[in-house]
């Protein structure tokens, strides 16, 4: 089971039954995690982690990672594609009429969820 859990501050919680045990650990955070008997369990010892790491934080003067749901972003970045990839979006985006960015934008956006 997958879930995004304001209790955990908005990161992406998973929940799977492992030989008789439940892990619960947050997706995004893969080094914190959790066992415990039943899935509640596991939850409740979750919870506890993620409090314990959050002191740490604040008591080290280190930043509590923020969950990529509850970031804000520009709608702007730049990646890297070879050359030839580059070309053939280009002429697609030259013969359809609109710009590259736009081409682009239009083919990512397919992929959303």
């Amino acid at each position: 089971m997958v879930e995004h859990n304001e209790q955990f501050d908005g990161f992406t919680i998973t929940l799977v039954e492992e030989n008789n045990e439940w892990l619960a650990h947050f997706i995004e955070l893969p080094l914190v995690s959790a066992y415990g008997d039943t899935a509640g369990e596991a939850l409740q010892e979750l919870e506890v982690a993620w409090s314990l790491l959050k002191e740490s934080y604040c008591e080290n003067d280190e930043p509590i990672p923020v969950a990529p749901a509850r970031k804000q972003y520009s709608g702007a970045f730049n990646v890297r594609v070879d050359k030839r990839v580059h070309k053939a979006l280009a002429v697609e985006a030259a013969q359809v009429g609109v710009s590259l960015n736009a081409l682009v934008a239009q083919k990512l956006g397919l992929f959303r969820n």
